[in-house]
C-alpha cells in the first residue's frame, strides 16, 4: 500500500505483511510452550524420577524450561533422574538446542512450496541466507553438522570414560556431547564437571563442543567451504564473529587467572590453574559447566562472569546472551564513533545504522528485562540472599547459561516462577527483538523531520 504525501511516496506495510510475521513469531512459541508442556509431563511422572517419590509439578516445569531453554539451572540433582528421565531431558535439550534455527527454517519451508519474502526475510534475519535457493537443504545440513560433531565428541568422551572407568560411560558420554554442543550445561554427574577438573581430555572436548555449538551454524558452513576450497575466504560475518571469540575467551581466560589464581585456583598447579581459567572463560557464555564452584570466585571474578553471560554465543547458534556481535557493535559504537550516515567502518567493512541502532534497541530491552525480573525476585528473595548473587543467577537465567551460586536450588515457589520467566524470555524474547519489525524491511521515501536531544 502507498500513499503520496507532497512529492514524497512513503510505503507503508500492508496488514497482511504484519500479521504475517506475528504469525510467524507466533508459531515458534507455540512450538517452545508444546515441548516444555510435554517435557513437564514426561519428568513429573513416576518412571522419570529415581527416588521414592515423582518430582512435584513446579520443579518438573522449572526442569523441562531449563532444558528446553538449553539454561541448566537446576532445582533438582540430574543424577536423581531416572535412566527414562534423562533420556527425556537429552531430548528437550536437542529439541530446544536446535528448535529456533531448524523449526523457524521447517515451518516456511515444508507447509508451502514457495518461500514468502516475509518469512525469507525473518529467516535471514538468522544468518541463515541460503534459505531463498533450498531450505530444505539448509536443514538438512544443520542436522547433519549437528549429528557430526556431536559423534566426534561423544567418541572421544566414550573412550575417555572408559579409560577412567565411569560408570555408564556411553550414555554420559552421548549426554555430555549433546548438552555442550547445545550449550545446555547439564550433567549427569551431581557435581558437574568438578570431578574433571584437571582432565585435559574431557576439557579440551567439552570446551570444543561449546564453541562449535556457539560460534553459529553459516559460520560452522562458512569455514567448512574455506576447508574444502570451494571458497576463497570467509565472510565478513564469520570473520567478525571468530575474531570477538577468540578475544573474548583469551582475555576472559587471562582475568580469570590473574584474578583466582591465588584463591579458587590456589589449589592447582600453573597448567590446571589456566586449564581451569580457560574452561571459565568458554563456559560462561551460556554453557554452563563447572570445574570450579562458582561459589569460590570473588566479586570482581563474578562481575566478569556477569558481563560473559550477557553477552553468549553467535547469531544463528544454539547459544543464548544478546550475542556476540550486538555486544560488538554496541561497543564499536561507543569507542569508535560513527559515520555521518550512522554506519561504523570497522576493518574493510561498514556496519549499517540499522545494525548499530538495532544492537542498542536489544541491549536496551535485555537490560529492562533483566532489571524487571531482578526487581520481583528481590521483592520475594531479597532479605534471604544477597544482591550480587540474585543478579548473577537472573542473568544466568536471562543468557540461558546455567551458573549458579547456590540460589536456585533455595528459592521459593515464586522465586522459581521468576527464573522460569527469565529464561524462556532469555530463550524466545532475544529472538523475537532480533528479528526486525514489518518497517523495517520497508523502504521509506519519506520521513519525519530529524529532532535533536540534548545529551549529557
Amino acid at each position: 500500500m502507498a500513499r503520496l504525501e507532497g512529492s514524497y511516496l512513503d510505503v507503508v506495510p500492508s496488514r497482511g505483511m504484519r500479521s504475517r510475521i506475528n504469525s510467524d513469531k507466533f508459531n515458534i512459541l507455540v512450538y517452545f510452550v508444546s515441548v516444555i508442556a510435554v517435557g513437564t509431563m514426561l519428568l513429573s511422572s513416576p518412571p522419570a524420577w529415581a527416588g521414592e517419590d515423582r518430582l512435584g509439578l513446579l520443579d518438573s516445569l522449572f526442569t523441562a524450561t531449563s532444558a528446553v531453554c538449553v539454561t541448566g539451572l537446576a532445582v533438582v540433582d540430574t543424577a536423581g533422574f531416572s535412566l527414562f528421565g534423562q533420556i527425556v531431558l537429552l531430548l528437550l535439550i536437542q529439541c530446544g538446542g536446535l528448535g529456533i534455527v531448524a523449526f523457524a527454517t521447517l515451518y516456511v519451508a515444508i507447509p508451502r512450496r514457495k518461500v514468502s519474502l516475509v518469512n525469507r526475510g525473518i529467516i535471514k534475519e538468522m544468518y541463515m541466507d541460503e534459505v531463498e535457493s533450498n531450505p530444505r537443504y539448509i536443514v538438512l545440513n544443520i542436522a547433519a553438522v549437528t549429528l557430526a560433531i556431536e559423534t566426534i565428541g561423544f567418541c572421544i568422551l566414550l573412550a575417555r570414560f572408559r579409560s577412567i572407568g565411569v560408570d555408564g560411560a556411553a550414555f554420559s558420554a552421548a549426554f555430555h556431547a549433546v548438552s555442550a554442543f547445545c550449550n545446555a550445561g547439564f550433567s549427569t554427574f551431581s557435581d558437574s564437571l568438578i570431578g574433571f577438573a584437571g582432565d585435559w581430555v574431557v576439557n579440551l572436548v567439552v570446551m570444543a563442543l561449546i564453541v562449535s555449538g556457539g560460534i553459529g551454524f553459516v559460520v560452522m558452513q562458512d569455514i567448512g567451504r574455506v576447508f574444502m576450497r570451494s571458497k576463497r575466504r570467509l565472510s565478513y560475518h564469520s570473520r567478525i564473529v571468530l575474531s570477538i571469540t577468540a578475544t573474548l575467551i583469551v582475555f576472559g581466560a587471562a582475568l580469570y587467572y590473574a584474578l583466582e589464581y591465588n584463591s579458587a585456583f590456589s589449589g592447582m598447579g600453573l597448567g590446571d590453574g589456566l586449564l581451569a581459567a580457560l574452561f571459565e572463560s568458554v563456559t560462561t557464555r551460556t554453557a554452563g559447566f563447572e570445574t570450579v564452584p562458582q561459589g569460590s570466585f570473588g566479586y570482581a571474578s563474578v562481575i566478569l562472569t556477569i558481563f560473559l553471560m550477557l553477552t553468549g554465543g553467535s547469531p544463528g547458534s544454539t547459544a543464548g546472551g544478546v550475542k556476540t556481535t550486538t555486544m560488538f557493535m554496541a561497543f564499536a559504537a561507543a569507542f569508535r564513533g560513527t559515520e555521518e550516515d550512522g554506519s561504523i567502518s570497522y576493518r574493510g567493512g561498514a556496519l549499517s545504522t540499522t545494525s548499530v541502532t538495532r544492537a542498542f534497541s536489544i541491549l536496551a530491552k535485555a537490560l529492562l528485562i533483566i532489571g524487571a525480573c531482578l526487581f520481583v525476585l528481590l521483592a520475594f528473595e531479597g532479605s534471604r540472599f544477597a544482591f550480587v548473587d540474585l543478579l548473577f543467577e537472573i542473568v544466568s537465567a536471562f543468557g540461558t547459561v546455567g551458573l549458579s551460586r547456590g540460589v536456585t536450588p533455595g528459592l521459593g515457589a515464586w522465586g522459581k516462577l521468576v527464573i522460569i520467566a527469565a529464561m524462556f524470555i532469555g530463550r524466545i524474547g532475544v529472538f523475537a527483538m532480533a528479528v526486525s519489525r514489518p518497517s523495517d524491511r520497508v523502504e521509506r521515501f519519506a520521513a519525519y523531520p530529524r529532532e535533536n536531544l540534548l545529551l549529557g
